[in-house]
């Protein structure tokens, strides 16, 4: 687990960008992504020679990384969705489960 210290944007920044007194470093964008809301920052470091930007992004954890968040994605429990299911479907339609699991129509005499 990371410390508070890791978690920050600061820590990050100063982990892959590395600013000295003759590379600086400053945000040039921040927002948030379209698909999920999520927060981003890019963060620009400056020399005579050459830049670099890299974005950082904001994870549920509180964590900033240098790559997105997995998107959130429905989970499943699948008892309780076939429990619900049979109880909601089979009670609506007049089609009840039998003891084996098989379902049977109301009229049906087969076994």
């Amino acid at each position: 687990m990371k410390t508070v210290e890791e978690q920050s944007l600061r820590y990050q920044v100063d982990k892959w960008l590395a600013p000295t007194a003759t590379r600086s470093v400053h945000v040039i964008r921040f927002s948030r992504t379209c698909s999920d809301r999520r927060r981003y920052v890019c963060v620009e470091s400056s020399h005579p020679m050459n830049s670099h930007a890299l974005f950082f992004f904001r994870h549920d954890d509180g964590c900033w990384r240098v790559f997105p968040a997995l998107p959130d994605r429905p989970q499943f429990n699948v008892e309780g969705l076939q429990h619900e299911w049979t109880r909601t479907s089979f009670e609506s339609t007049g089609f009840a489960p039998s003891r084996s699991g098989q379902v049977r129509h109301p009229n049906s005499n087969r076994r």
